[in-house]
């Protein structure tokens, strides 16, 4: 059933321009973004349900702006008011495609552009290859254990993820996701879609249930025919519209990737990005449809079957951008970390900066924060994500350390003693042979970028500096290297000992 005036497109009970978390929705019919007298003005809609608003430099609240259509004008002075207060524009096709994506400039640096483009040749690709696509199974097997309690998809999983570490060529890592892929998604089909009862007659049979992930339109996920995959595609959009952000923020190429395969019409390495993640947005979109009914009104079928997202919908999935933002900022910075880390430099070079967690100013400080960056390396939390009342693009509360205090004075001392202690009884021949220092600078070295530096002071019991030091790759004595191998990846560890 075609969009008619007796489906409402505009929600009525908020103006659609207000920013929510930081992200305003644009959809309709001639679409207007320009500049007048210093304020942006937005005007979208369709018929009578338009809206128009106008944002001030100041206390605008605007992170994101998203279009969903092509059909209207967006002025040069627009953008250039976007990218002057750092928000982001991102234009999305009406199936939920990626058609254009604007951010802040930010200065690259040649040599990492050049790591990027020699990834494949350094090894370097196949490391991140590999860790991004292990982080997706330990994802997919825990949401199907835990919440399809399907043993035997988990299995399978399982399988693909232990077979995945053994890979050498990215042809094996992409057929071990293809194996894990038909499991993950088998568990997924029989799932129960609800709607009221009131729109029982109006909903076609297919839209009851999940489903398969292969339209029978494309024979693949494009053009859904049901609200489900519908829903999932457009969150994949937007998470692959903030994966592209992330790259581009960091100096990197987006289209240059690791993983997936080099094409005319994609971007690989933002692909590359999204992989992990995809079973976060994934168990967002499970606890969404476990939490309500679907409204009917939500949706409409095109003459050709494909199930489309009405603006109302498409408004409320827009608003998770900045979750997915946060998920996607370690993985990218890993990433840049990792490439940076193949390239010949000076020993004590600086690792890229990081422009998304901010982690590196902050220990640059000396500041210790009340919330930490998640690690990739660990494993993904079963947990649904959900959307804090907090602005994430604003600094935790600090609090400074004051060095000259006698108590920290104090405590500096003894621990200075307790590592003298350490370091004299420390014997050699403890360590295994297998951890040498090529072990450690190409296997567990390039991890530990990723582990905080609270992490690392309370597992090797030193210095705040020092901890520092070991993960940038400045210094790490050998007495240090078993830990920290334990503390990056238990498993490889277990395996290499065998």
């Amino acid at each position: 059933m075609a969009a008619s005036a007796t489906v409402s497109q505009f929600p009525q009970s908020r103006n659609l321009l207000v920013p929510r978390h930081g992200v305003v929705t644009l959809f309709g019919y001639g679409i207007s973004v320009y500049v007048d007298r210093g304020h942006l003005v937005l005007k979208g809609g369709i018929g009578g349900d338009r809206c128009e608003a106008r944002f001030a430099r100041v206390g605008r609240g605007l992170r994101r702006l998203v279009v969903i259509g092509s059909d209207g004008m967006v002025s040069l002075s627009a953008l250039r008011w976007l990218a002057d207060q750092d928000a982001a524009f991102v234009m999305l096709d009406r199936v939920g495609e990626v058609l254009a994506v604007t951010g802040p400039v930010r200065p690259s640096d040649a040599r990492l552009r050049r790591a990027q483009s020699l990834a494949q040749e350094s090894g370097a690709a196949l490391r991140i290859a590999k860790e991004l696509i292990r982080q997706k199974l330990i994802g997919q097997e825990r949401l199907v254990r835990d919440r399809f309690q399907n043993d035997n998809s988990t299995e399978m999983i399982s399988d693909a993820r232990q077979a995945l570490m053994k890979t050498k060529s990215s042809e094996e890592i992409r057929r071990y996701e293809a194996h894990a892929a038909l499991a993950y998604w088998r568990a997924w089909h029989e799932l129960p879609v609800a709607f009221p009862q009131a729109d029982s007659r109006r909903v076609p049979e297919h839209w009851r249930t999940f489903g398969s992930r292969l339209s029978p339109i494309t024979k693949s996920p494009r053009l859904a025919v049901n609200p489900s995959n519908a829903m999932l595609n457009y969150l994949y959009a937007i998470l692959e519209s903030e994966a592209r952000l992330a790259i581009a923020e960091l100096g990197l190429d987006p289209g240059i990737g690791v993983l997936h395969t080099d094409t005319r019409t994609r971007d690989s390495l933002a692909c590359d990005l999204m992989e992990p993640i995809r079973p976060q947005v994934d168990t967002y979109l499970l606890d969404l449809l476990g939490r309500a009914p679907l409204l009917r009104k939500w949706f409409f079928e095109e003459r050709d079957g494909n199930c489309r997202l009405t603006v109302e919908c498409a408004v409320r999935l827009s608003e998770t951008s900045r979750m997915w933002r946060q998920a996607l900022g370690p993985f990218a910075e890993w990433i840049a970390q990792t490439l940076w880390s193949s390239t010949t430099r000076p020993v004590r070079a600086e690792f890229p900066a990081t422009r998304l967690t901010q982690s590196r100013k902050r220990e640059a400080k000396g500041i210790l924060t009340s919330t930490a960056v998640a690690s990739p390396l660990t494993s993904f939390r079963d947990c649904v994500p959900t959307v804090s009342c907090e602005n994430p693009f604003v600094a935790p509360k600090t609090v400074q350390l004051n060095g000259r205090d006698p108590v920290a004075q104090a405590r500096r001392a003894d621990t200075q003693r307790r590592q003298a202690a350490a370091l004299k009884a420390w014997n050699a021949t403890q360590k295994p042979k297998w951890l040498d220092e090529n072990f450690y600078r190409e296997k567990i070295q390039p991890r530990l970028t990723l582990i905080t530096i609270q992490v690392l002071m309370s597992a090797l019991g030193v210095s705040r500096s020092y901890a520092t030091d070991i993960r940038a790759g400045r210094r790490s004595h050998p007495r240090h290297w078993l830990a920290l191998a334990k503390l990056v990846d238990l498993e490889e560890l277990t395996r290499r000992k065998d």
